[in-house]
């Protein structure tokens, strides 16, 4: 019996082992993890004090950095070589591995961490061509000597950090996947420009329009979907005038891109269920002149909204050489300030939405797929081979077929990984033109006056951001800025002929001609991703952008406002008005009626009539509007606009469909097609309201305080990793939502909040949602979450001396 348990006991102790050196599908081996000496122990922090003495090999003069409160560095440096090789040493001591995971992501490299399950993903990012994108920006980077040599020494830092580093001081992400990291290449910092271009500049509703317009024809399509919003209050003001002479817009083909008799069939139906890019992603911004200001000087606000993640998706940094003195968000794995202020400007950015993506159906001369057919000619092919290694097994390759316009995503026969990513289409996308946006920041940093912020974003090509401006000289002014392609008139809301040149993009929208208003006479400049002019504006930029409430209501706040502060900015970003309900609640409640609700749906309507219209986390009010307008909205055009179907659609806005209900209440878009009956719009409304209260008791039980916007909305900040718990911070108690100003979301919201206000010494304040470091055993890891959850702001310590002696200096490093 003694041996009998000594063998089980030795079988047990080899499973056991065996069992946690090896991966459980998405569960990572937890062997390597216990180990003492390389394990998860030694990735322990505590807080950073006492003066550190480096010696690295690559900087030319001595660098000082001081280093406060909130672990951000404050880098001085003798000149701008030794400036960004420590910023790039910097960022990779806090950040190295979610700087390498999302460059291997916008290259199409996953697999090689994580296996197959990935390898669709990194298909797709091929097939859509960020690593062509890259590389073409890469060579344009490489052209300007500044650049490259901003890049060279960036490069050299992130590379120094990493050669010092130990499998056991590896962040813990590395062991938990059992992988190491790699030396870093400027090849890296143009995919990682990449990936915030297709985050914010590859949505396409193509494929979908087109099956509307196929179902519905265009007098139904033009009416459903209209070019301009019914409300709207553009970027810029309506009546600013247009101080140029346009170029000639292009001539539209016949049918304007109305006809989709030709189109291929096999591109409307073979897709792959995968969402469309998140709506809720946007941000706001906006300046006030000293006309409004307390100060007498202009104060500026900025919170762009992104995907809530940990780690951060910015880093804090000011840097100083004799070139520069700026402080602000860094992406990490690019050089530069993004988002920022110096003593003389201040100045900061919101997504565009553009149509920068266009799909061209592909008529190849046989099966060969050698040549296709353009402008009356057969045309050559260029092929290009993407290897994919995949760990754990053979290496994948994929042929990519690139026509004048880019590669041809999927092929007949092959399945999309986006739903809205059409089959046998090439993709034209301005992500794959080359660019160098580095200088432009470059200029950013060091600009003293508008003339400077004119002349840095004629560099800016991708992805479009107003980029709003503010100075000592009191200007202000904001500018929807990008390169823009110089199209006819709606071209790209549909699928396009890749056979007809007229279809084509013909040349750019010259820089100086993008739209822009300097201190107008409301006295401050806003954005909030809605419409970027009013329809007098000479060329074409996109038929849809942004709901207009986040806009509408930052516009009117404003022009209440005077005297404006610091605190009085950030009180409107964390503005939780729900101006949709305001909206639509009018035209809903009198089509709603009591009789036939059951007692605890009288209650519920109840609740509903006593909102006082905010979206703040212990109300029950905008969980109800929200469920309800859900419900309403499927209610009226999932019978008709059914994405999940054969032939997805794009179903009409809510603004459009408000518009409608007071337009015509007897319309036939009222009508549930899947019924005997016919519905009318009373009909939808209690249906939908009694769908509504059957949903929140089956998910919440009893109205009550589980009904809570913030139970409802669960606010989740969640780690790059998916399904990493312990490492990202769940169901906040935080208030906002998609098209509030505070447009805080279940997975998007505020990742900056920032607020300047300039004169003679600049006062900043900011904070994002997370910390400096990517070390979830960092104290600096998730510190700010809760002052950025309470909507409170830390000063940013802007400082002009590597001397300076303030009490919120923790500790200074030496780089020799």
């Amino acid at each position: 019996m003694r041996y009998i348990v000594t063998v089980f006991t030795a079988l047990l102790t080899v499973a056991l082992i065996w069992a946690l050196n090896r991966s459980w599908g998405s569960i990572p081996a937890f062997g390597p993890l216990m180990s003492p000496f390389t394990g998860f122990w030694q990735n322990a922090e505590v807080t950073r004090s006492g003066d550190e003495e480096l010696t690295l090999s690559g900087t030319q003069e001595p660098v000082t950095v001081l280093v406060d409160d909130m672990a951000v560095p404050h880098v001085f440096a003798r000149n701008d070589h030794d400036l960004y090789f420590a910023q790039g040493y910097l960022t990779a001591r806090d950040r190295l591995w979610q700087m390498e995971f999302q460059t291997h992501a916008a290259a199409g490299r996953l697999s090689e961490i994580v296996g197959s399950r990935a390898l669709e993903l990194d298909r797709f990012n091929r097939r859509m061509g960020m690593g062509y994108g890259a590389e073409q920006t890469l060579a344009e980077m490489e052209k300007n000597p500044q650049t490259r040599a901003m890049l060279d020494a960036y490069t050299a830092g992130v590379n120094a950090w990493i050669k010092q580093l130990k499998p056991a001081s590896y962040p813990i992400e590395y062991k938990l996947l059992r992988y190491a990291p790699e030396a870093w290449t400027s090849l890296k910092c143009a995919l990682l420009l990449k990936a915030m271009t297709s985050t914010l500049a590859s949505g396409a509703d193509d494929l979908l329009m087109t099956n509307v317009l196929r179902k519905y024809g265009p007098t139904v399509t033009a009416d459903l979907f209209p070019n301009y919003p019914a409300h709207e209050d553009p970027i810029i003001p309506v009546g600013t005038k247009w101080d140029f002479t346009p170029l000639p817009i292009p001539k539209a083909p016949a049918d304007s891109g109305q006809n989709v008799a030709d189109l291929p069939d096999f591109a409307l139906t073979q897709l792959f269920r995968h969402p469309r890019a998140n709506p809720a992603i946007g941000s706001n911004n906006w300046a006030v002149g000293p006309e409004k200001s307390a100060t007498g000087h202009p104060i500026l606000s900025n919170d762009p909204h992104l995907t809530l993640s940990l780690p951060s998706i910015w880093y804090q940094i000011q840097l100083v050489s004799p070139t520069v003195n700026v402080y602000g968000a860094s992406l990490p794995g690019s050089p530069n300030v993004i988002i920022g202020f110096n003593k003389d400007v201040a100045w900061g950015v919101t997504n565009v939405g553009s149509d920068v993506l266009d799909f061209y159906a592909i008529k190849f001369r046989d099966a060969s797929r050698k040549e296709y057919w353009h402008d009356n000619q057969w045309k050559p092919v260029r092929r290009r081979i993407e290897r994919i290694a995949v760990k754990g097994l053979p290496t994948v390759n994929d042929t990519v077929l690139y026509t004048h316009h880019g590669p041809v995503v999927y092929e007949a026969g092959q399945k999309a990984f986006k739903r809205n990513i059409p089959v046998g289409y090439a993709a034209q996308w301005i992500a794959h033109k080359p660019s160098n946006e580095l200088i432009c920041f470059y200029e950013l940093n060091r600009a003293r006056n508008f003339a400077d912020y004119r002349k840095a974003l004629t560099y800016y090509v991708a992805p479009a951001q107003n980029f709003i401006f503010a100075d000592n000289n009191n200007d202000i002014a904001i500018s929807p800025n990008g390169r823009f392609p110089l199209k006819w008139r709606q071209q790209g809301k549909f699928m396009l002929d890749g056979t007809n040149p007229a279809d084509d993009w013909h040349g750019y929208i010259p820089a100086e001609q993008n739209p822009l208003v300097k201190n107008p006479p409301r006295h401050f400049v806003s954005s909030a991703n809605q419409s970027s002019t009013d329809p007098t504006y000479p060329y074409y930029l996109n038929w849809i952008f942004a709901p207009y409430e986040r806009g509408q209501r930052i516009n009117d706040r404003l022009t209440q406002m005077q005297r404006v502060t610091v605190d009085s900015m950030r009180q409107l970003q964390n503005d939780v008005y729900n101006l949709r309900a305001a909206d639509a609640l009018p035209i809903l409640l009198p089509l709603l009626s009591e009789k036939g609700l059951t007692a605890s749906e009288q209650q519920a309507l109840r609740q509903l009539k006593s909102w006082k219209l905010n979206n703040d986390p212990g109300e029950v009010g905008p969980t109800i509007f929200t469920e309800w307008t859900t419900q309403l909205m499927r209610a009226i055009w999932a019978d008709d606009f059914n994405e999940g179907d054969t032939l997805p659609m794009r179903p009409p806005t809510f603004d459009r469909t408000l518009t409608l209900m007071k337009r015509d209440t007897g319309s036939r878009w009222f009508d549930n097609k899947r019924t005997p009956v016919r519905e009318h719009l009373p009909q939808i409304m209690q249906q939908s309201f009694r769908a509504t209260c059957d949903t929140l008791v089956r998910r919440y039980g009893s109205l009550g305080t589980g009904w809570s916007w913030a139970t409802y909305k669960s606010t989740d900040i969640r780690h790059l990793i998916p399904g990493l718990d312990a490492f990202s911070v769940l169901d906040l108690n935080v208030g906002g939502g998609a098209g509030i100003v505070n447009a805080t979301t279940e997975r998007t919201g505020p990742s900056w909040r920032m607020v300047v206000a300039l004169g003679p010494e600049p006062k900043a304040y900011g904070v994002y949602p997370g910390g400096q470091s990517g070390n979830p055993g960092s104290p600096y890891y998730v510190n700010m979450v809760e002052t950025w959850r309470q909507g409170k702001l830390n000063e940013l310590l802007y400082l002009t001396s590597s001397q300076a002696r303030h009490a919120r200096i923790t500790h200074r490093i030496t780089m020799n």
